[in-house]
């Protein structure tokens, strides 16, 4: 029987809900019937967030979105609770997302609450549905557990029915309980609760199989036009070796070579960027991996277990100690001072303090107030402090951590790039079609014309009609770029390939291309700039100092040097505070060695044992008689630990703790090296209130060192409770020892990449949530900040549209931010033109990495969620391997542009040269056979892409300016030098073609004289391409085309085996290619003619590019008037190919809003999926959806 799962009655109900509540009582709370244009009371302005256009979206269900008046996990202000409004409270609280209904729907629900109920708690941190569902008391009914000892092992079904309000208090009636049967298998148990909640695992993405990829490879529509030409010419190819019949000594017909040599292209572009793919998915599920496997401490039937992560459910109760990674989540059931770092799941650095569930609600009963009160524990989220159990309430994908992960499962999109070089390769198919009909035509009516003084017989004419056909595909073939698909196919596949040696691991091959023209880089502070590490840096213990690196004051000596210059006791007596008076313990992450517990007290173990000379903690402690342990007090910001001295000479109390506070505790100082101690004058408290504030300015958490001997313990002053001293009855009368800084340091190296970032044209900005203070240390540190802009989160997302855009080019440090901040911040810039890469570890990073253009994530740190939404991960967690993603970036953009400049000139010169020569030639061939343009066009395009799309990039691809997304493919210096490098190899090959005999002394009659001629135009033609390769290695206007041409072993090998081919086909390939061999003198004249070359590209680069475009605007007038009118003639493929975009970009469209907009519970971008009142009309108002036109225009440039 469904569950009847009625939360509190409704308020508004009109009759087509009501019919649907009455029947379907398997849907949660009756909220769903609640009439939607009422605003729920959860929306209020506590649970509102300010969009960049000003305008208020609820997110109430965005668990990452900070509130504007708390932090981003406390519940509505207390004035939602009061007992007037207790019903609608409840039904707000629990009230289904758009989207989510179908979590609250659950036939024949055994149990009082759905999973959609559950999720309501984490939605964000809400202790409005925490009391709806009758707080841990309630869950706990209604999960049919215990607390205490944790589900039965022996459970195979529910063993009753339990409805909402008997859950939650509102009947009192007895639940019924029914036998549990014995179970006889394992594989049965947990049934129902297995049924309703889930297991906690993740569905597996599928991976991509290879024929798939290489399907979506091949529908590029450049590729489809290579098949239909490769067709074509297959077919007449074919058609002229076998069904024309051939006269005794004429040479073997080949023509079929043409075709099967563009499917040969096609296959290999294919298979390059399939394999491509699909390797880089095998190694990213390889780099995941590692991490799936753990075993987690669970209490069933009473007693602990070792249970694999993904055997845990729904009601069990789970054992957390310091640095468990929490799986599931739940509410904290009671322990001892337990702290979580959710850093990575929220993006609040500072540890969480939590309390117990019962503890909450009877706080939350007595009216008390409840700010800090939390209970809940999430997934994702670390242990630093403290033991405790907790009731898991949410697992697989329920739980936070698990919709995140989801959410962030997106398929591989095409590259901008490819775009822009299909647009280019249609435009120039349809230049070169229209050439190839003008073509036909012209020799069409030609052979007509000739055909009433025509002798030959009906199949010479028929063959001689062939032969112009032929010219004319040849022509297509030739116009048509097969190269560039396999160009930027090499160029990305040979880029990602460098940069995973590099520590880049590539996920998304458009962010490749797409880093090399980033304009703003959004960098995550911990982690990232940072070593994610607290680590002492600075410290003054009397008038020994240390400070954090030698050179930054010249008169203050390194942590080493201090280290080497103390005497032993000293050493001892730091120690002994730092070891003793500790709560951490020693223990292994990730496989390595590390002290387990909060970050202050590893960081000054990490000093003890790095340069104090402690070997082991354990052994340190056990060398020591501790007597009393004094934990935290809050209200004193310290901690205290007692040990007896040895040799019977008394007792020594230890306390460390916030410095300025625990100075006021002192009245004497101890000397670093001898330990005497003395008065703590006036002035030395003066300076070392100095020193705590030069720490804090420098952004580092002091803390101080103190103690105090005692002849007895306890002594006979102090308060005395449970046989315990009480801690602040000794807290008088202290012996200062010392003070350390302590911070997460910079990474050695990212002040260096900042700079030359900077100097790249990017804009570096800190986006963290830290405080203002500390992320403007930093920030100076790595030379982000200078005279801009610094902005704490609550006030940026406060700012309208108008003022961001106004502040937002300033902006240099955004602090105290939310991941929706961030998100924002990002959506913003890409809305101004940006072009944004974005880093990001933790959970709270997936929508901010999800919107960029580019999203790194750290590969050593960086949760599942972080890289399922990036597009590279960086492997060494740095900052300087964003520098190397943007060098090789740019390299493939630069490389894609070096082989588009030669391929052009190929291709406008070998078009133009076979057009000109077929109509000038009585027999109406052209100059460069059939075979010989398909060496020239083919082949040389293949090795070419080979050799100049593996180009390694240098420094100084960082010395320019990133280009904007407006730029054109062809800029302005590549036009001057294809046109340059077009006229030239025009001129040499037609005076040779035309004027050769004359100029060499030949007879026009000798056919042997004439095919050597012929030879040498080919010859000529071919070396020019082979010399005019090297003038591509550069785009600009400087000189040195060899500069880093010995790293390019590529590029050395391929030019080599073209000369060798192109000398082999001179000398053999005489039957093939219709030429014959030539002697010194003719070599010599085709390799000088093409050398000159290379001075004639000097004379062009020096040539300004300013007169250069005034000539182009001028007569390329008349080229523009004539390339659209001959677009016209193809209007009716462009209407098909028009109709066929838009088709694409509406899926495109459909799928980005499948994609971002997912139920609000999973929190990465709720706002998306929120429309104004105003309807549908006012979907482009709605800056959110000007996101998503963003993300698909960069897919399709």
């Amino acid at each position: 029987m469904a569950s009847k799962n009625l939360s509190p009655p409704m308020l508004a109900m009109d009759a087509h809900t009501r019919s649907r509540s009455d029947t379907s009582n398997s849907l949660a709370p009756p909220t769903l019937a609640v009439d939607t244009r009422t605003r729920p009371r959860s929306d209020t302005n506590e649970t509102r967030a300010v969009t960049p256009s000003g305008s208020f979206v609820s997110n109430a269900s965005n668990p990452f979105l900070t509130p504007a008046n708390s932090n981003p996990f406390l519940t509505p202000a207390q004035s939602d609770w009061g007992a007037s409004t207790e019903t609608l409270g409840a039904e707000a609280a629990l009230r289904p997302d758009p989207g989510t209904e179908g979590d609250f729907e659950v036939q024949k629900n055994p149990f009082a609450f759905s999973p959609g109920h559950l999720n309501k708690l984490l939605n964000p941190k809400s202790l409005a549905a925490y009391r709806a569902l009758g707080g841990l008391k309630g869950i706990e009914h209604g999960l049919q557990t215990d607390i205490n000892t944790g589900l039965s092992v022996d459970e195979i079904s529910a063993r009753s029915s339990i409805t909402f309000d008997q859950a939650v208090g509102r009947i009192s009636d007895r639940i019924p309980e029914s036998l549990e049967p014995t179970s006889t298998s394992g594989s049965d148990k947990f049934v129902d609760r297995t049924r309703v909640y889930g297991k906690n695992i993740l569905p597996a993405k599928k991976p991509t199989p290879l024929w798939k990829l290489m399907w979506n490879a091949y529908n590029d529509k450049v590729i489809i036009l290579l098949s239909v030409a490769a067709v074509i010419s297959l077919a007449l190819g074919l058609y002229e070796t076998f069904g024309v019949v051939q006269e005794p000594g004429d040479p073997p017909s080949v023509d079929w070579v043409e075709g099967v040599a563009i499917i040969i292209a096609i296959l290999i572009v294919t298979l390059v960027g399939s394999l491509n793919d699909w390797q880089k998915e095998r190694a990213f599920v390889r780099l995941n991996a590692k991490k799936e496997d753990r075993e987690i401490k669970v209490l069933r039937s009473g007693k602990s277990y070792m249970l694999n992560v993904h055997d845990i459910l729904v009601g069990d109760v789970l054992h957390l100690e310091p640095g468990d990674l929490i799986p599931v989540d739940g509410i904290y059931i009671d322990g001892s001072d337990l702290k979580c770092d959710e850093s990575s799941a929220t993006g609040e650095s500072d540890a969480i303090k939590k309390m117990p569930g019962e503890q909450v609600m009877s706080l939350m009963e007595s009216g008390a107030n409840l700010k800090g009160l939390d209970p809940f524990i999430i997934s994702g989220a670390k242990v630093l402090e403290g033991v405790g159990t907790f009731l898991c309430t949410s697992v697989g994908v329920h739980c936070s951590y698990g919709k995140i992960m989801m959410s962030v499962r997106t398929d591989i999109e095409a590259t901008p790039l490819q775009k822009k070089l299909e647009k280019l390769a249609v435009a120039i198919a349809k230049l070169g079609g229209a050439a190839a009909i003008l073509l036909f035509f012209v020799l069409l009516f030609r052979f007509l014309g000739g055909l009433s003084t025509d002798d030959r017989t009906s199949p010479e004419k028929a063959s001689a009609f062939l032969d112009i056909l032929i010219v004319a595909v040849t022509i297509i073939v030739v116009a048509v770029p097969e190269g560039l698909p396999l160009a930027v196919t090499l160029a990305l596949a040979f880029a990602t390939t460098r940069l995973l040696k590099e520590k880049n691991l590539v996920r998304v091959l458009r962010a490749c291309e797409t880093m090399g023209n980033a304009t703003a880089i959004c960098s995550d502070k911990t982690g990232t700039l940072t070593t994610n590490k607290m680590t002492v840096v600075a410290g003054t213990f009397g008038k020994s100092k240390f400070a954090k690196s030698e050179g930054e004051k010249p008169n203050i000596q390194s942590i080493t040097q201090w280290a080497q210059g103390l005497s032993q006791d000293a050493r001892d007596a730091i120690v002994q505070s730092v070891a003793i008076n500790s709560t951490a313990f020693e223990g292994e992450d990730a496989g390595q060695f590390a002290f387990i517990g909060s970050k202050t007290e590893t960081a000054l173990l990490q000093l003890a044992r790095d340069h104090l000379g402690m070997q082991s903690l354990a052994e340190a402690r056990a060398n020591e008689q501790r007597v009393q342990m004094m934990p935290f007090d809050s209200a004193r910001k310290c901690m205290g630990a007692v040990i007896k001295l040895h040799g019977g000479s008394g007792y020594r109390l230890l306390v460390k703790g916030a410095s300025e506070i625990i100075l006021g505790f002192c009245n004497e100082k101890a000397d670093i090296d001898s330990l005497a101690e003395s008065e703590l004058a006036s002035s030395d408290r003066d300076d070392l209130v100095s020193v705590i504030d030069s720490y804090a300015k420098g952004s580092l958490r002091t803390i101080g060192l103190v103690y105090r001997d005692f002849p007895a313990w306890p002594p006979a002053h102090a308060e005395v409770e449970d046989g315990h001293v009480q801690f602040a009855s000794v807290l008088k009368d202290l012996v200062w020892l010392g003070i350390v800084g302590i911070q997460d340091p910079v990474r050695p190296g990212v002040p260096e990449a900042v700079r030359r970032a900077q100097d790249a044209g990017v804009f570096v900005r800190m986006v963290t949530g830290d405080n203002a203070v500390t992320a403007q240390a930093i920030a100076t540190e790595c030379g982000i900040y200078t005279d801009g802009l610094i902005m704490e989160g609550p006030a940026f997302r406060a700012l309208s549209d108008d003022e961001m855009n106004e502040k937002i080019p300033k902006l240099q440090v955004l602090a105290r931010s939310s991941p929706e901040d961030k998100r924002i911040l990002v959506a913003k810039l890409k809305a101004l033109g940006e072009t944004v890469a974005v880093t990001g570890d933790g959970t709270n990073d997936a929508p901010a990495l999800k919107t960029a253009d580019v999203g790194f994530s750290m590969g050593i740190c960086g949760t599942e969620v972080a890289k399922e939404a990036s597009e590279i991960v960086l492997m060494d967690d740095n900052f300087t391997s964003i520098l190397t993603a943007l060098k090789w970036g740019r390299a493939v953009n630069d490389s894609v542009q070096k082989f588009l400049q030669f391929q052009i000139t190929v291709n406008i010169t070998a078009v133009l040269l076979a057009f000109v020569s077929a109509v000038a030639d009585p027999d109406m061939q052209s100059v460069l056979t059939a075979v010989q343009l398909l060496w020239v066009n083919l082949i040389m395009d293949t090795f070419a892409a080979l050799a100049l799309a593996t180009d390694p990039p240098t420094e100084r691809v960082l010395d320019r300016k990133p280009q904007p997304k407006s730029a054109p493919l062809i800029t302005t210096n590549m036009w001057k030098m294809i046109v340059g490098q077009a006229i030239y190899q025009l001129v040499v090959t037609f005076v040779l073609h035309f004027a050769g005999s004359a100029i060499l002394g030949y007879d026009p009659e000798n056919e042997v004289q004439q095919t050597e001629l012929n030879t040498m135009v080919f010859n000529t033609f071919v070396w020019m391409q082979i010399f005019n390769e090297f003038n591509n290695r550069r785009l600009d206007n400087r000189f040195n085309i060899f500069e880093g041409v010995h790293r390019n072993k590529f590029f050395i090998i391929i030019n080599v085996i073209m000369i060798g081919a192109q000398i082999a086909i001179v000398f053999v390939g005489g039957t093939a290619f219709e030429i014959t061999a030539i002697d010194g003198t003719q070599w010599a004249i085709c390799v000088v003619s093409a050398v000159l070359c290379l001075p004639w590209a000097v004379l062009v680069r020096l040539f300004p590019d300013e007169w250069f475009a005034r000539i182009a605007s001028t007569v390329g007038g008349p080229v523009v008037v004539v390339y659209k009118f001959l677009a016209k003639g193809f209007a009716k493929i462009g209407v098909v190919f028009k109709k066929k975009t838009k088709m694409e970009d509406v899926k495109d469209v459909e799928d980005t809003e499948k994609q971002v907009a997912v139920p609000e519970s999973i929190a990465v971008s709720s706002p998306e999926i929120v429309i104004s009142e105003g309807g549908l009309n006012d979907v482009n108002t709605n800056p959110t959806i000007q996101v998503q036109d963003q993300d698909i225009e960069r897919g399709h440039v």
